[in-house]
């Protein structure tokens, strides 16, 4: 019987093996999405305890917990940050095929160099030497993000942040880019008007104009879409349940923008002809500035109300959705492409219904000008795990090009997630391996080595194109 999380860990064959050890594990991580707080790195923050790193706001892990009878005050509650490590450790003997499980153990071994089997009676010798760590100078989150040949980051901003921390990163000479991200949803969600009219204000500050037309509430947007581009971003992302495509008219919407400012609700049909012209003006300003945008669509959120109103959003309340997405994308990326503004793109589904949908969805509007324009997203979120990662590579493979796929993300709020891009890998390596050792593909280390190497790194790398990685030159050899 293996050892559990040993080197060769979800490695079936020695051809698998020696794809992940010689050529995937030394590649550099780009996490071209994740939602750090950027102001913990400016600080280059040291956290007090595990618990403070690992559980504060996690809501994988409160997910768990709470499933397992654990009371909501030991997840986000005010228990001391220890008793809330005991109920977490408690809990993840029962997390077995889940995730957390795989992750837990991966993150205690890559780094802090535990091997125990966390649970009720390792609790605290391992809180104790992790802790112990992490006040020492070597775990500060700049040395986290060191410590896994993190090569760049980006975050997740709404257009009203004044992005003064990651001014004061890049002012700090930190070797890692640490870019922003453009992230218009609130801009568009006029679901609730008196939320909507609050955002229109805080726009009106960041901006520093005043807002009196639907016109001038563009003029505003785009001039923090300048901004943002003036501090390093070259990246935007949505999270929606799906992409609007409505028809409308300019004056329509001005007149929309006129009736939510008034105070007055929009009906369904007029909320979603806003926010599809809203989708539209970003997506166009995107492919004037040769951005890359990204959607990522069908999460059902704040699915439990009284708990939405107790702790807020992004507290572990959300699913994933039955949304149609098909033919509302099709119209909006058709749209795009038919004025010939529609730039690079990726698309993420949360329902893995839809993957084949995707992976189709990718290859009518790829159009040669670029190697995989078009990018159908890694799994994420509720997918991010053995076999939802299985199951989306299987679907860009059969339909699209897997070798011209940028890989993986975290999408996380947490420092110690970089090894699920090391999970990512092995998956990738073992599927590569075992087919290899099958005969369904040739026995060309070197050409499946380049191959693989490229979708840890090199692709994400080539497609963005920030120039803070240029001067890296591309691995496509036998890493070292």
């Amino acid at each position: 019987m293996k050892r559990f999380l040993d080197e060769n860990f979800l490695l079936k064959t020695r051809t698998a093996q020696k794809l992940y050890h010689d050529y995937a594990k030394e590649m550099p991580i780009i996490d071209y999405h994740c939602h750090l707080p950027p102001a913990q790195i400016a600080a280059d923050q040291q956290f007090e305890n595990l618990t403070q790193v690992w559980l504060y706001g996690d809501h994988y892990k409160w997910r768990a917990m709470r499933a397992n009878g654990v009371d909501e005050s030991y997840c986000t509650g005010d228990k001391p940050d220890f008793e809330k490590f005991q109920k977490w450790a408690e809990t993840v003997p029962y997390t077995l095929r889940n995730p957390l499980y795989h992750w837990t153990h991966l993150e205690l071994q890559r780094y802090f160099g535990i091997d125990q089997i966390l649970n009720g009676d390792t609790a605290k010798s391992i809180y104790d030497e992790c802790t112990a760590k992490l006040q020492t100078p070597e775990y500060s989150v700049r040395n986290l993000l060191r410590k896994l040949n993190v090569r760049l980051v980006c975050t997740t901003d709404d257009p009203v942040d004044n992005l003064e921390y990651h001014q004061q990163i890049k002012d700090d000479g930190f070797e890692i880019p640490i870019l922003p991200a453009f992230r218009p949803d609130n801009a568009m969600n006029v679901d609730n008007t008196q939320n909507f009219n609050g955002y229109v204000q805080r726009l009106e500050t960041a901006a520093n104009v005043s807002i009196g037309s639907f016109q001038q509430y563009l003029d505003a947007l785009k001039s923090r879409h300048e901004y943002f581009a003036a501090n390093g971003c070259s990246v935007s992302d949505h999270g929606l349940e799906e992409i609007y495509a409505e028809d409308y008219t300019t004056a329509e919407i001005a007149g929309l923008f006129d009736k939510v400012r008034a105070g007055n609700d929009l009906n369904d049909i007029e909320k979603r002809r806003f926010k599809s012209a809203m989708l539209v003006q970003f997506a166009e300003w995107d492919w004037e500035k040769g951005w890359v945008q990204q959607y990522h669509l069908g999460a059902l959120r704040n699915n439990n109300s009284r708990m939405l109103r107790k702790l807020g959003p992004d507290t572990g309340w959300d699913s994933i959705g039955d949304f149609s997405q098909g033919r509302s994308l099709s119209k909006f990326l058709s749209r795009l492409e038919g004025e010939d503004k529609l730039t690079k793109t990726i698309l993420y589904n949360l329902n893995p219904a839809d993957n084949e949908l995707m992976a189709t969805m990718i290859g009518n509007f790829n159009d040669g000008s670029v190697a995989g324009k078009i990018q159908f997203g890694s799994a994420w979120w509720f997918l991010d795990q053995k076999d939802g990662m299985t199951r989306q590579i299987n679907a860009l493979s059969n339909m699209g090009l897997l070798s011209r796929f940028i890989g993986m993300l975290t999408d996380s709020r947490s420092f110690l997630s970089f090894p699920r891009h090391e999970y990512f890998r092995r998956l990738i390596c073992d599927l590569f391996g075992e087919e290899m050792e099958n005969g369904e593909l040739p026995n060309d280390i070197e050409w499946v080595g380049k191959v693989i190497q490229d979708i840890c790194f090199n692709n994400a790398k080539n497609y963005f194109n920030w120039q803070q990685l240029n001067s890296e030159k591309a691995v496509l050899t036998k890493a070292r």
